[in-house]
């Protein structure tokens, strides 16, 4: 009955309540500091590694491979969308790291990135988080705008699955803001606030990425390869050296292991 609802939505509808869905898991995850007063760096360690597994599995199954089979559906070289979208993506990331202040978990504020401010630290860490947002809000608006023409490679489930698996590696990004301010001395409500603060984006990005898709259509294998591009490029400026800033390298790599094969998994057995 559910899934027969949400398949008669508009594809801008099941972008911003797939997206609504992964804020309220990262709200979930920022919600750990409600019940413990601090969370196990080795858990957080395995907990941003699974993280990264997901999204590289899903930069692949649910991006890249349909990228590539809708270029040889449009008669376009089938690297060649693929490619572009990728190197775009990633420099497009770059280019907002090096302007976003921001800092990363784990590091002293003398080394936040981006435009010198003096804006507090918690500012600074949701603003990391919010930066690993963008394109996963990107990334499942354009799966599900690719809904909108019926591209064989382009499925409802497959939609969902990329939806369901970017918002089990939300958890562990909310606690990863929401604990280490707790463990600083604030309070465990403002410290939930700014957790589940860090995942607003991600309606907001995946509304914007359907609607690009769908009215600009030739745009749509540059955008699934556009979005792939980004995490890629978060998974390896940011979820990996983070993960291993305590040298529990096995750990993290397990993490990562773990969360490629569910988000394999979750692509190919549902799309």
């Amino acid at each position: 009955m559910v899934y027969e609802w949400f398949a008669g939505l508009s594809p801008i509808s099941q972008a911003f309540l797939a997206t609504c869905f992964t804020w309220f898991v990262t709200a979930v995850g920022a919600s750990v500091v409600f019940f413990f007063k601090d969370v196990n760096r080795r858990f957080l360690d395995a907990m941003l590694g699974f993280a990264a597994g997901v999204m590289i599995a899903a930069s692949f199954w649910s991006l890249l491979a349909p990228s590539i089979e809708m270029a040889q559906e449009m008669s376009q070289p089938a690297w060649l969308p693929a490619a572009v979208g990728f190197l775009l993506g990633g420099l497009f990331l770059w280019g907002v790291d090096k302007v976003l202040p921001h800092l990363h978990i784990g590091y002293p504020i003398e080394e936040a990135e981006g435009i010198k401010t003096h804006w507090q630290r918690s500012v600074l860490l949701v603003l990391a988080i919010t930066l690993h947002n963008i394109p996963e809000g990107l990334a499942i608006g354009v799966a599900f705008g690719a809904l909108h023409d019926g591209h064989s490679s382009a499925t409802l489930a497959g939609a969902i699955a990329l939806a369901i698996g970017i918002g089990l590696q939300n958890f562990p990004e909310g606690t990863s803001v929401a604990a280490p301010l707790h463990r600083a001395g604030m309070s465990r409500l403002k410290s939930f606030w700014y957790g589940q603060l860090s995942g607003i984006v991600e309606p907001i990005a995946g509304v914007l990425g359907a609607f690009a898709v769908i009215f600009i259509k030739p745009l749509l294998p540059y955008a699934l390869a556009f979005a792939a591009g980004a995490m890629i490029y978060v998974v390896i400026e940011e979820l990996i050296p983070e993960s291993q800033l305590e040298r529990e390298i096995h750990i993290a790599t397990g993490g990562a292991m773990l969360g490629f094969v569910i988000m394999m998994i979750l692509d190919v057995a549902l799309g």
